[in-house]
């Protein structure tokens, strides 16, 4: 088959991770010759052996560093955009995204984390293409706050609320039902977690845990059956083990945390999720969520370091999905829905809200990866012209 899912994986340090990946495709059967790998690091870091880890691996792929970066932003003429990409930051998975968008033959696209491995007995990126080419009835869920727990399987037992999840939407009353999805209909497949839960800072302390991590453990225990959000509920979406559609970028931005001058973090996969629900509502698409599980092995770090980062933004987490809910009813695609929520985030006055001139940054911040966008669409029909 032709080369057409692009795999993002932002890495410091446990970027040998990839190879247990691999062999879980060749397990399962999986044509490896589809992949093109983009490793983002940093410039500390030893690209030479992650470039020699694809190449023993005998899997496509390239790798960028922080001047790496800057010199693909150059050769495509958008240097200009660069500050919409973080340094230094999770969100610099916005690259991939950028460079998914450069080269029109990626289809897909996968998100994975490098504290992360597959399990043995799943077939991750099969199950995520299935999930993507999913048709048929599924579990639709939804509760009294609109927000859907994805751990909420088994919360009667664990108790546990994933990070981003609004506190303001806690103790909710869950429904179960059932809908049916039509082909091209899901556009991202959520594979979820066991072992580390993916919580936040303060959450992880009421869990009684100073290491960053949790006491409390998920397994394969804790999920059932696969399902979706209902229309109008919001979800938290986490970019650790992700598969997506290309057409879904415009309104895919992770958003430009750490680096800012309100020292907010830790939203991005997070406030991109929110926007990418609204798109997916406004325009009757899907987001799938469920198998293939990963196996998160967080490492140990102060709870109280993420605590830092997380409070600038924790009551801005609380009003987003809000103010952007009934945002671009009328939109046709995912650029109109993206840019009416920029729209109101950029123009608001967010005054009454901690750090509210945040929102106002991050509102002209997505107006700017709507034109970095339109910037690599010019450049890349330049080339094509120079081709022929």
């Amino acid at each position: 088959m032709s080369q057409d899912i692009c795999v993002v994986v932002p890495t410091i340090r446990e970027y040998e991770c990839m190879r247990s990946y691999f062999a879980n495709a060749r397990d399962h059967g999986f044509d490896l010759s589809r992949l093109h790998v983009v490793l983002v690091t940093e410039d500390f870091c030893d690209t030479d052996e992650m470039e020699a880890m694809l190449e023993e691996e005998g899997v496509s792929g390239e790798v960028f560093d922080g001047s790496r970066r800057e010199e693909w932003y150059a050769e495509h003429d958008v240097a200009e955009y660069g500050h919409i990409v973080p340094a230094a930051s999770h969100a610099e998975t916005s690259f991939g995204l950028l460079y998914m968008w450069a080269h029109d033959e990626f289809e897909y696209g996968f998100f994975i984390d490098d504290d992360t491995l597959p399990h043995e007995d799943q077939d991750f990126f099969g199950t995520h293409m299935e999930n993507i080419a999913f048709e048929g009835e599924i579990e639709a869920v939804s509760s009294d706050e609109q927000w859907v727990n994805v751990l909420y399987q088994n919360a009667d037992e664990h108790g546990l609320y994933p990070r981003g999840y609004p506190y303001s939407a806690m103790n909710e009353s869950v429904e179960t039902g059932t809908t049916e999805i039509g082909g091209g209909e899901v556009v991202a497949s959520q594979g979820l977690w066991t072992n580390v839960p993916d919580l936040d800072a303060v959450r992880i302390l009421m869990d009684g845990d100073l290491e960053g991590q949790a006491q409390t453990r998920t397994s394969s225990d804790d999920f059932g059956d696969d399902f979706v959000a209902a229309r109008r509920n919001y979800l938290t979406v986490c970019s650790m083990n992700l598969a997506f559609r290309r057409e879904v970028i415009p309104a895919f931005y992770q958003l430009p945390m750490d680096d800012n001058e309100w020292e907010v973090g830790r939203f991005d996969d997070i406030w991109s999720g929110v926007f990418l629900k609204r798109a997916c509502d406004v325009l009757g698409k899907r987001i799938y969520n469920g198998a293939p599980l990963c196996e998160h092995n967080k490492a140990p770090r102060s709870t109280f370091d993420d605590l830092n980062n997380e409070v600038p933004g924790l009551e801005l987490n609380e009003h987003l999905w809000r103010i952007v809910d009934d945002v671009g009813s009328d939109a046709d695609d995912y650029a109109e829905v993206f840019e009416a929520m920029a729209d109101e985030l950029a123009g608001g006055d967010w005054e009454e809200y901690n750090n509210g001139a945040f929102f106002n940054y991050v509102g002209e911040h997505m107006r700017d990866w709507l034109e970095c966008l339109s910037a690599l669409e010019r450049t890349a029909t330049v080339v094509e012209n120079r081709r022929l």
